[in-house]
Formats: C-alpha cells, structure tokens, sequence
C-alpha cells in the first residue's frame, strides 16, 4: 500500500474530494513527523505505537568485501503493534 492507496480510501470512505483527502492525509503524516521531531511517543490506540530510540554507534561489516565499516550513532522510529494483530 502507498500513499495514493490511503488517500484514495479516506476519499470513499468520507466522500471527500481527492484534494481536501490528500489534504487529510498529508496532515496526518505532517502531525506523525512533528511528534518524531520532538522525540515523542505517539500511540494509535488498536494500530500500535511509535518510539524513538538511540541507535548505537558501532563497526559493521560489507558482506560482500568484508571491509570494516563504521556505523553512526543517531535516532530511529520503532513501531511495535498492538496486540490485536497478534490475534489469529
């Protein structure tokens, strides 16, 4: 699913013009966006949750030459599912 997928979803299921529903949508990735920014937790409740976690700086190493390669230190989006996608 993409983007256009979602927009096109939230068009048919309000019946709002393609624009004013990518409007929507935009808002919504924008909204997500400012939270990770200000390193904020952010919680949909029945889809998951969202964090921020520090990355380790570190060495790795190129498969394929076998070269050492330094890995940064820095910050990553987790997302960890809520437990009704576990449900069979």
């Amino acid at each position: 699913m993409i983007k256009a997928d979602i927009v096109s979803k939230v068009q048919k299921v309000t019946g709002l013009s393609k624009q004013r529903a990518q409007e929507v949508v935009e808002l919504t990735f924008e909204s997500l966006k400012e939270a990770f920014r200000q390193d904020e937790k952010v919680e949909l409740r029945g889809f998951g949750i969202f964090k921020i976690k520090e990355r380790k700086k570190g060495v790795g190493r190129n498969l394929k030459t076998g070269e050492l390669v330094p890995i940064k230190g820095g910050k990553m989006v987790k997302f960890k599912s809520s437990s009704r996608f576990n449900k069979g």
